[in-house]
């Protein structure tokens, strides 16, 4: 049996190094990945995927890594798969991360690197919870990356430990995936070499989480066409597509946005807008766990659209397109019961308690369970995601690999 030394020193030295890789993805690149970054991590994951001896390793024109690595249990009828993304949050500098592990996180606040940026259990009260573990920090000028290099490590020692000490284990397919934050990459997922009875995303947060139920999510796009004229001629003749914007925000329900709302209630949020007089475009993230409430969102946008170009005398210089992005997975995950019933199974033997949570959010599990492949989410031991405040815990990162462990153990039918 393997050693809680090994798996842990083989752990932490994959994630120093996995986070050494500047992979944020990038908004309105046409290409994927969208960055060099997460094109070299793919190239060094692949060769190390083979260098544990998977079998058919690849990696496709737009970044995806896939492998398998066979079972060894005998008459087993079961494939399962493990999913962690490559990129890192756009929102904050990702590039030159410097971590620190702190052993042991004594209690009260941590300074982060020689600035003024540091860590506190008053706004972070989940470090209360901590002390005593070994956290892994940043010097508090970029994020860490432990979403989702957290997952991506886990999986990966999982594996090792698996194959070198020869543990029992259903089928087992691997992706690593570029793009996630962005909502880009699995357009290019190469499904036909992911054939799995159900698979994991191991992206989540805290220690024993479990998540099947996300955000039914679409982007809407308003364009809005002005007039320009000289400002000391514009009586009746200028139309300042930048004032009609503001004018129409204020038309949707102030209470349902993200700021706002909690748990599973829904909202719309302006997540841009940007343009001059003459031509202006807003998006919408618009967000709704139910399939009624999330058809209900889509047309009332439609509907203030269209009657705000009415009442104003715009309706040749006000358009709208609606795209849906993710759905929810429930539906998907609760006819494969088994995808939670074991992973729930593999944390109890591994003493941790599960935690059945929502996503306030999407993963790459929600396309894939809507693909067919019930896709829940699994926690890595990382907190404070999309922050300079981002940290993980290299004791929960270390249950998170052993949970991977042991469901490859149990799924065997």
């Amino acid at each position: 049996m393997y050693s809680e030394e090994i798996l842990r020193n083989g752990l932490l030295d994959r994630f120093l190094n996995y986070v050494s890789f500047d992979t944020q993805s990038k908004e309105g690149v046409k290409h994927s990945p969208s960055s060099r970054g997460q094109w070299l991590l793919a190239d060094y994951l692949k060769d190390e995927l083979k260098g544990l001896g998977l079998a058919q390793v690849e990696m496709n024109a737009h970044g995806v890594v896939t492998a398998l690595l066979p079972s060894n249990i005998p008459n087993n009828r079961t494939t399962i798969g493990f999913i962690a993304h490559l990129d890192t949050y756009p929102g904050v500098k990702g590039k030159d991360v410097k971590p620190e592990v702190i052993s042991p996180y004594r209690g009260g606040d941590i300074a982060l690197g020689v600035g003024e940026e540091f860590l506190s259990p008053v706004t972070s009260p989940f470090l209360q919870k901590l002390v005593g573990h070994s956290l892994i920090v940043t010097d508090g000028t970029t994020l860490l990356g432990a979403d989702n290099k957290a997952g991506i490590a886990e999986i990966m020692t999982a594996l090792a430990i698996i194959v070198s000490y020869r543990l029992p284990r259903v089928n087992i397919r691997v992706a690593f995936t570029p793009d996630e934050e962005i909502g880009a990459g699995m357009q290019y997922f190469p499904l036909q070499q992911f054939t799995c009875d159900w698979a994991y995303t191991i992206d989540g947060g805290g220690l024993g989480e479990i998540e099947y139920e996300n955000f039914n999510a679409a982007t809407a796009t308003i364009t809005i066409k002005g007039e320009s004229i000289h400002l000391g001629q514009a009586k009746d003749k200028l139309i300042n597509a930048l004032a009609l914007a503001c004018d129409f925000q204020q038309l949707l329900p102030p209470d349902e946005v993200p700021e706002k709302t909690e748990g599973r209630q829904g909202f719309f949020h302006l997540d841009s807008i940007y343009g001059d007089i003459e031509n202006c475009e807003m998006k919408y993230l618009i967000r709704d766990f139910s399939e009624e409430g999330f058809a209900q969102r889509k047309a009332l946008l439609l509907q203030k659209a269209k009657e705000f170009a009415q009442i104003r005398q715009l309706t040749d210089r006000i358009s709208i397109s609606i795209e849906d992005s993710y759905r929810n997975m429930r539906s998907a995950v609760e006819r494969v019961p088994q995808s939670v019933q074991i992973a729930e199974q593999a944390m109890t033997n591994c003493g941790i308690i599960p935690k059945r949570k929502i996503i306030r959010g999407g993963t790459d599990g929600a396309w894939l369970s809507a693909n067919g492949i019930a896709c829940p989410n699994l926690f890595t031991g990382g907190y404070n995601f999309h922050s300079k405040h981002e940290l993980a815990s290299l004791e929960e990162m270390q249950k998170a690999t052993e949970t991977i462990i042991e469901i490859a153990k149990l799924a065997r039918r």
